[in-house]
């Protein structure tokens, strides 16, 4: 964690002159959350450090999900300059290209949050991911950095003990990767944004999610009309990038996108290590509160490798959609048997 993050010590102590031709920059950045939820609250505690870090420079806003443009078009808007950035979930392209949901989100592939964060930063996720942004943002698009908020618990309103149990569920799932999954195990996804899910759940649209770390799913009462979460989880940990409209990037000096670069390394490990704390904090008080009516579901690890191995082949059959998700796809193979996350033979 100290290596990934070290960017942000260094950024935090550099100090941008403020000359009389500096122009303040503000910067409208639409993000995957609801308004009030974890990450949302989480990222927003953090926006005043941008600023200082930046010397004044940079004064930004977070909008919710869909409230400029629609969930999976910032790409448009951040390329247009509507938005000035996105901090949101990659796997939303995954209609554009399915390169973007195996950097998006690799399901059921790593362990824990930094092993994604490190397959980013050391990896060749990120450079990959900015190749994408070029592609389908005409090159106005720059990719600051990519990194995962936490693992998501799975939440249902039946329970879901094996992966048998998935067979004629309606499953609240995002487009690609995680659909094609839940489908080969019998699922029937359903796609929608974030902010949908408590709804369709309330109503039986749905019989579970593809949602949220436990925390944030807490947070927007998720737990109120699905009482059996599986935790911990078994599937995502979707990557949260943060991608600049290039203009408002190249108005900045180096000093001011050092700056901006650890400001995000920073908020994101914050976001990582709360979400983590607050998740066992309410699993534990879950466990301990019986009144509430929670069970929570732990998969052993014959069914969590059984999930593994259906997700691999849906991982190999989305590096066949273009050029650019077989190198995300060779990018992860070969980062996670460097990791010992897969054995060297594996083919």
């Amino acid at each position: 964690m100290k290596s990934i993050f070290a960017a942000a010590a260094m950024a935090a102590g550099v100090l941008v002159a403020q000359g009389a031709d500096a122009q303040v920059q503000n910067w409208k950045i639409q993000t995957s959350a609801q308004a009030g939820d974890f990450y949302y609250k989480s990222i927003e505690k953090w926006l005043p450090v941008l600023t200082t870090m930046t010397g004044g420079k940079v004064k930004a806003e977070l909008t919710p999900i869909g409230s400029v443009v629609p969930h999976n078009q910032t790409i448009d808007a951040v390329a247009q300059g509507i938005l000035q950035g996105d901090l949101t979930s990659t796997v939303y392209f995954s209609g554009r290209d399915k390169a973007f949901a195996l950097l998006g989100d690799l399901i059921a592939g790593y362990d824990t949050p930094w092993q994604v964060i490190q397959f980013c930063y050391y990896g060749g996720g990120r450079e990959i991911l900015q190749e994408l942004f070029d592609k389908y943002g005409n090159k106005q698009i720059k990719v600051v950095g990519c990194a995962t908020g936490g693992k998501e618990a799975f939440i249902s309103k039946v329970p879901i003990r094996k992966v048998d149990d998935f067979k004629g569920k309606k499953i609240r799932s995002p487009e690609g990767l995680a659909a094609d999954v839940f489908r080969r195990v019998g699922g029937a996804p359903v796609a929608m944004p974030p902010s949908e899910t408590y709804t369709a759940l309330d109503k039986g649209v749905v019989d579970a999610a593809d949602d949220s770390t436990y925390s944030m799913s807490d947070s927007v009462g998720l737990f109120k009309v699905a009482k059996f979460p599986i935790y911990p989880g078994i599937h995502s940990m979707p990557i949260l990038q943060f991608t600049v409209n290039m203009a408002s990037w190249n108005r900045l000096n180096s000093a001011e996108q050092a700056a901006v670069d650890g400001w995000y390394r920073a908020a994101m490990a914050d976001l990582v290590m709360s979400a983590d704390v607050e998740d066992r904090k309410l699993v534990a008080r879950d466990l301990a509160d019986k009144s509430r009516g929670i069970e929570i579901i732990d998969w052993p690890q014959g069914e969590r490798d059984k999930f593994r191995q259906v997700a691999a082949g849906a991982w190999k059959d989305f590096a066949a959609g273009s050029e650019l998700a077989r190198k995300a796809y060779d990018a992860n193979i070969r980062f996670m048997k460097q990791m010992n996350l897969l054995p060297a033979d594996y083919q």
